[in-house]
């Protein structure tokens, strides 16, 4: 160091009274994704990436195989069209809801049987919910969207 040069600064912290640290007062998390199989990787890890920082690590492990079947289950159901996933933190629970395009089957016993077997194929994600305390179902979309939308919801 050169004799005529200042001192080298030190930064420091502020010394500001610590506060406890708090959880962000919200998650709201929405994707648009192809209905194709493989975009059940992107959402999961939208997800696995969105949990922690709202202090949802311990929920990684049901979210994220509750978000690969709704995507995988719901992509091979209508191929081809967009899926809209939404992930929401409200009143002590996590809300899971993923909207498809599912062409509205006008014959009632050809409905009934799609509903059949796309509860079965959602049999994974029935056990994942079921042990967590949770509740999920499907809806069809109101005349004159098409569509099925498939909701989760966790208790936190």
């Amino acid at each position: 160091m050169h004799p005529y040069s200042p001192p080298p600064q030190r930064t420091t912290l502020c010394p500001a009274r610590a506060q406890p640290p708090c959880p962000p007062p919200g998650l709201v998390l929405s994707l648009t994704l192809p209905g194709d199989p493989r975009s059940a990787s992107v959402g999961r890890h939208a997800v696995t990436a969105a949990l922690p920082a709202h202090w949802l690590r311990s929920h990684a492990w049901p979210v994220t195989h509750v978000v690969t079947e709704l995507i995988a289950v719901n992509a091979a159901l209508t191929p081809g069209r967009d899926l809209y996933l939404s992930l929401r933190r409200r009143d002590g629970t996590l809300r899971l809801v993923l909207r498809d395009q599912h062409p509205r089957h006008p014959d009632p016993d050809t409905l009934a049987l799609c509903e059949v077997r796309r509860r079965r194929a959602l049999w994974l994600l029935a056990a994942v919910v079921d042990d967590w305390g949770g509740d999920w179902g499907l809806r069809a979309a109101q005349a004159p969207d098409a569509g099925v939308t498939s909701w989760v919801v966790l208790p936190q």
